[in-house]
């Protein structure tokens, strides 16, 4: 809904909860005072309605036509405004909530995007989750309550003045009665928020369980775990059963309050005001009319006890919310510029140049994947991109020109040609590495936004899945590109996901294209053909490919041999296979 006034207010840099819920209430300060206003005037029109009835049985113990007829009509008029105020305080209160729950999914998304790879190290996948499972809802209800909460203390108030007007010791029993009420529930919301934060604490662990067991069900049916990590999902599901029942207790203490203490309220209103009628201290009319009152001020009494339920709710819910704002990426950019060239990690000593295809082979895996880390900054280090110190070029800019592509890319649902033909936005912010949560499986850029190009023309999307030898694939799905990918890709096996996520890889064709084990996944056949297409692919741009396989390093320029973290030997694959046996042992996988 482009109404949302989020953008207006940027990303918020907020520290609690409370600050958080009122900087959603002035991002929609208009639509909420929309909702005051009606939903003020909506209780007002209720509230005169025993005043009317109590004028009209006057009118007719009086005999007076006259009289009825007028307060008749004012009944007429009162009725027909109370359904119209009626209509849009909904209509505002619908949009209220609305407002509040996807501004909040949309901080969190551009938070989520904004981190990158410093979120799952910082958060469970279970709280993300949470947030736009429960959280916003919570978030929502809490604007939503304000505009009907300020109104029925008008109401109230108002109550009350027409209560001490017509007779004082029954407008003096309601100013005293409600505020002792309110003050009755108090002691309910402390217990209340501290259960509240217990049940979500729980069921955001409990949703980071269910993503791990489903991500890993392969594996655990492999090794015979399936039972084990289903027997421990249950323990925690029954954890999350309870918490659930401990706030529904003070739950239930609530609502129970809510009917009792009016209830109470009502019978000692109305005892009171038929002893005055008796005694003729006031009229019929008039009793009638306080027993309405009496009746009336139960919606709005109620009313305040669910605006304190539900703003507990949303202050538990907003500290989550702001638990993910709060945190800094781990990298951050500067406002330099670089011509590009030369890309070279000090502390290893790899030199990337440009218009070579050049490998990375690694005695552990780990050194590789933390220099492409340092590389693609996604991890602080001494890197200089041109000469360039690549932590001064901004970090939009860093991502269009430099691409970090490994395994943990996913495929989402959606048409696969939308899934292999993404760009990042204006910022140009785009690595299809999957270790984000959100998107298209994608890390997001500053402003979070990542979309389908949809510009490549047929013949580069060919030429991409020929490059990773994927046109297999496409020839076996009965709709080929049109083919819709079910949820991380999961029709696919793992080596025909690899090589999708290559031909998405090459699609984006960046700058600096970095593979981390591209073919790890492949049969061997496949794997020579790839490392064949792929350097004539890649032919005179910049590429780096961190691998082992002598298929794969055979058709690069220049290899680079690392052994704990840094640089041992350089050359070509058989030149390398000749002078380092350190090398040839790790890519023969020490076979002779």
């Amino acid at each position: 809904m482009r109404s949302l006034p989020e953008a207006d207010f940027g990303m918020p840099d907020i520290r609690s909860p409370l600050r958080y819920l009122w900087w959603n209430a002035r991002a929609q300060a208009p639509a909420l005072l929309g909702g005051i206003g009606f939903a003020t005037a909506w209780w007002l029109l209720q509230a005169l309605v025993p005043a009317v009835l109590g004028k009209g049985i006057d009118a007719v113990t009086a005999k007076d036509t006259d009289a009825l007829l007028t307060w008749s009509a004012i009944m007429l008029v009162i009725g027909m405004l109370q359904a119209f105020t009626g209509i849009m305080r909904h209509r505002m209160a619908v949009y209220n909530w609305l407002a509040a729950a996807y501004r909040t999914v949309q901080v969190t998304a551009r938070q989520a995007a904004r981190l990158g790879a410093t979120l799952p190290k910082r958060v469970s996948t279970g709280e993300v989750v949470s947030v736009g499972n429960s959280d916003i809802s919570h978030i929502g209800n809490s604007m939503e309550i304000l505009p009907r909460g300020t109104g029925s203390v008008v109401a109230i108030i108002a109550v009350t003045v027409i209560l001490i007007s017509t007779s004082l010791p029954l407008g003096l029993l309601v100013m005293f009665g409600v505020p002792l009420m309110a003050v009755a529930i108090g002691p309910l919301l402390k217990p209340l928020h501290r259960r509240q934060k217990a049940q979500r604490d729980l069921m955001g662990e409990l949703s980071t369980r269910s993503a791990d067991i489903v991500a890993g069900l392969r594996v655990l049916r492999g090794i015979g775990g399936e039972q084990v990590f289903a027997a421990r999902y249950r323990e925690e599901s029954q954890r999350v059963r309870a918490a659930g029942v401990n706030v529904s207790k003070v739950e239930s203490l609530l609502e129970g309050a809510q009917i009792l203490l009016p209830g109470v309220l009502i019978a000692v209103v109305t005892g009171i005001g038929a002893s005055f009628a008796i005694g003729g201290e006031i009229t019929a009319g008039q009793l009638v009319a306080f027993y309405g009152y009496a009746v009336f001020l139960i919606g709005p009494m109620r009313t305040l006890t669910e605006v304190a339920d539900k703003l507990t709710k949303g202050h538990v819910a907003a500290r989550r919310v702001v638990r993910i704002l709060s945190i800094e990426p781990e990298v951050s950019g500067g406002t330099g510029t670089s011509e590009g060239g030369v890309l070279r990690d000090s502390y290893s000593g790899v030199t990337v140049q440009p218009g070579v295809m050049t490998a990375i082979a690694a005695a552990l895996p780990e050194d590789a994947i933390a220099i492409a880390d340092r590389l693609g900054r996604y991890a602080d280090g001494d890197v200089t991109f041109g000469g360039v110190d690549l932590a001064t070029l901004p970090m939009a800019e860093i991502r269009t020109r430099i691409l970090v592509a490994d395994n943990g890319a996913r495929l989402f649902t959606g048409r696969l040609r939308d899934e292999l033909d993404v760009r990042g936005d204006s910022s140009g912010e785009l690595d299809v590495r999957g270790d984000f949560s959100g998107g298209l499986g994608v890390r997001g850029d500053s402003s979070g936004e990542l979309d389908v190009r949809g510009d490549s023309s047929g013949e580069r999307v060919e030429q991409a899945l020929y490059a990773a030898c994927a046109e297999d694939i496409i020839e076996a799905l009965p709709d080929g590109l049109d083919a819709l990918v079910a949820e991380a890709g999961r029709e696919f096996s793992g080596g025909q996901q690899q090589r999708l996520r290559l031909a998405r890889a090459l699609l984006v064709d960046p700058e600096v294209l970095i593979l981390v084990e591209p073919t790890s996944a492949v049969d061997a056949h496949s794997e020579a053909r790839i490392g064949e297409r792929l350097a004539k692919a890649r032919v005179g741009k910049t590429t780096l490919v961190c691998t082992t396989s002598p298929l794969v390093l055979d058709r690069t320029d220049h290899v680079i041999y690392v052994e704990n973290g840094r640089v041992l030997a350089e050359g070509t694959h058989r030149d390398l296979l000749a002078t380092s046996p350190e090398y040839t042992a790790t890519v023969t996988r020490g076979e002779d």
